[in-house]
């Protein structure tokens, strides 16, 4: 049995953060833990709060799951604090954790930015340098190269530019592009492009979250990198072509549309 652990906020909604994560770890057939940095209210027409976990609660559930069931890859979400970013790396570094996903959660899906200048820099100098990939959308490659990106040629320079200070793949996503959705990886100095038509399915809640996760159970299997993101998107595809439709506002997949 593969051991995938999460680190991510909660949904009360059960469409993105630590309840997407699980249900796509169990879709995988894989053994799903948590680690939970915030629980937030929110459902599928937006989120009404946020309660972040204090950073020592978050090292004391790390202890607890590395001490006794050790994951096979780790994938991170949600982490809105300085404090929470720098345990979190500390104790990815005291482990010794090897296959690592990160999901650079840093623009809301309205343009916000949810982070704080002191945790954006404490993502992108301790948390970063350890993932094993990053999988950024084109706002959030954007905060991470300092320029606009709005085509594929551009998406190849952020990518190259990014990739200047991380030394780890970069999946950058197309979901934000207005000609197509491709998604791009960077990887070992070379590019691979995913070609994706854009479904029509409004109901878009928690793709970024489901990814990473599928992502990180495909690695659990010891499979290279750029089959990895082929199989994960498969996955993802399938879970949003079911057409699933729930609640009032931008819903969630059917994560489940393999079983």
């Amino acid at each position: 049995m593969k051991k995938i652990l999460s680190i991510a906020g909660s949904d009360c909604s059960g469409g993105a953060g630590i309840q997407a994560d699980i249900k796509t770890i169990t879709a995988h057939k894989m053994y799903g833990m948590t680690v939970i940095t915030a629980l937030t209210a929110q459902n599928t027409t937006g989120v009404t709060g946020v309660l972040p976990v204090s950073k020592d609660f978050v090292g004391m559930q790390l202890d607890s799951v590395f001490t006794d069931i050790v994951p096979d890859v780790v994938k991170i979400g949600m982490v809105s604090q300085k404090e929470i970013i720098d345990m979190i790396a500390d104790k990815l570094i005291q482990y010794q954790v090897k296959k690592i996903v990160l999901d650079p959660v840093m623009i809301s899906t309205s343009g916000s930015r949810l982070l704080q200048e002191d945790a954006m820099d404490a993502l992108i100098n301790k948390l970063m340098p350890l993932a094993t990939i990053i999988t950024p959308n084109i706002p959030e490659a954007e905060c991470l190269c300092g320029y606009t990106v709005k085509t594929k040629e551009q998406m190849q320079q952020a990518a190259k530019d990014i990739g200047k200070r991380y030394h780890g793949s970069i999946l950058i996503k197309g979901g934000h592009l207005e000609e197509c959705s491709d998604d791009l990886l960077y990887s070992e100095g070379t590019f691979h492009w995913y070609e994706q038509e854009t479904i029509k399915n409004p109901n878009t809640h928690g793709t970024g979250c489901t990814l990473s996760s599928a992502i990180a159970c495909n690695m659990a299997e010891g499979i290279a990198i750029k089959n990895c993101i082929r199989n994960a998107k498969n996955y993802i595809t399938g879970a949003l072509m079911a057409n699933l439709d729930l609640g009032a506002g931008r819903g969630p997949l059917n994560h489940s549309w393999n079983f």
